[in-house]
């Protein structure tokens, strides 16, 4: 049987001849001094208790922090990476264009030699065939002179038999 606080104030004792019955009293006393010690008990555990989840809550915490601070951490690096892998490729695309440019101006270089190649090649075959012209006209103008200056000749006939 527990008693209360209430019960406890209020508690009467019979009396007998020089006050109280003793050995009521003495059982009483028991009964409040082993139901105080089993709260005691109960208030240690209890309090055991309490403090055993405030250090799991800590750890929690201590836990929370550290994830925290690594997500921090972990996002302050895949923005730099994030950056550092832009200006790479900022950098490839501008070299990449550079050496387009220069095979582009060089190509176009190579384009514009071989048409003055072409021009000059078509004006010596132009020259080469004035030339040519000149020195055939040359030519016959020579064979008609000469044969203006040369009687025509006839060969004898010969007979061969």
């Amino acid at each position: 049987m527990k008693h209360y606080p209430k019960e406890i104030a209020h508690k009467t004792f019979e009396k007998k001849m020089m006050g109280y019955d003793p050995d009521e009293v003495a059982d009483y006393l028991n009964i409040v001094g082993a139901q105080l010690e089993a709260l005691l008990q109960e208030r240690s555990a209890l309090k055991e208790a309490l403090k055993d989840k405030e250090m799991s809550i800590l750890e929690y915490r201590d836990r929370d922090q550290v994830l925290k601070a690594t997500i921090t951490s972990a996002s302050q690096m895949s923005d730099k990476m994030r950056a550092d892998a832009e200006r790479e490729a900022k950098l490839i695309i501008n070299d990449a264009q550079q050496k387009a440019e220069m095979i582009t101006r060089d190509a176009k270089d190579s384009l514009r030699k071989t048409y003055q190649d072409i021009a000059d090649l078509k004006k010596m075959k132009m020259q080469f065939e004035a030339n040519l012209r000149a020195m055939t006209q040359a030519h016959l103008s020579l064979l008609e002179q000469g044969d203006s200056f040369m009687p025509k000749m006839r060969l004898p006939d010969l007979d061969m038999k």
